[in-house]
């Protein structure tokens, strides 16, 4: 079977993260790759600490952009790339996608420039599949709030505007790539979304 490149998307607190680490389980006698962004390898890790900074609010939008298409740039072709060509699927929490919305449509850079800076980093490289977590911010956002051992960072902490544009920016994505996307309710308890998720995978992976 040939190896899979499958990305997890979704706004603040949709819990995508701590879904995948119950893939994670689920899948460690398989050949399996998982990793995230930004990060994943350690210069990305690196860029990481910058963008996500909270004391770095005086951080210009074009800025940020650019640093997570460095950081998406070393990563895929330290890690990603060579895994997906040994044969290995790749599930990678967060991808381009997150750009396009976060920076390209809830920032204002436009969704094209954004993509522009993305083809300039990694070609035209896209997941083969992305499930992305629907979850309204202001529910998201409660979760974060309510979960003390979260990592809080620079985005975590913008207004429920800028938020609720992220959300709109992941609807666009949606609505573009119906082939590639799958949606689900992450609006559900835990065990109910790993199973949906489970059910995804099973079926593009044939895992059992």
């Amino acid at each position: 079977m040939t190896a899979l490149f499958i990305t997890f998307e979704g706004p603040e607190g949709a819990g995508k993260t701590t879904v995948l680490q119950h893939i994670a389980q689920r899948m460690q006698h398989d050949d399996v790759l998982f990793t995230r962004e930004p990060g994943g390898i350690d210069i990305a890790e690196k860029i990481r600490e910058v963008i996500l900074n909270k004391e770095h609010t005086a951080m210009h939008e074009r800025t940020e952009a650019l640093l997570y298409a460095a950081a998406r740039a070393q990563h895929f072709f330290e890690k990603v790339k060579p895994a997906l060509e040994r044969g290995q699927h790749v599930l990678c929490d967060r991808f381009i996608d997150s750009s396009l919305a976060y920076q390209g449509y809830a920032r204002g850079i436009g969704m094209d420039a954004v993509k522009g800076i993305n083809e300039f980093a990694i070609g035209e490289y896209m997941p083969d599949v992305t499930i992305f977590f629907d979850i309204q911010p202001e529910d998201g956002l409660a979760r974060i709030a309510a979960a003390a051992e979260r990592e809080t960072n620079r985005l975590d902490v913008e207004g429920l505007a800028f938020h609720h544009k992220v959300y709109e920016g992941y609807e666009r994505v949606v609505k573009e790539n119906p082939q590639r996307v799958r949606v689900v309710n992450a609006n559900q308890p835990l065990e109910q979304v790993v199973a949906d998720v489970w059910d995804i995978l099973s079926e593009v992976l044939d895992v059992k």
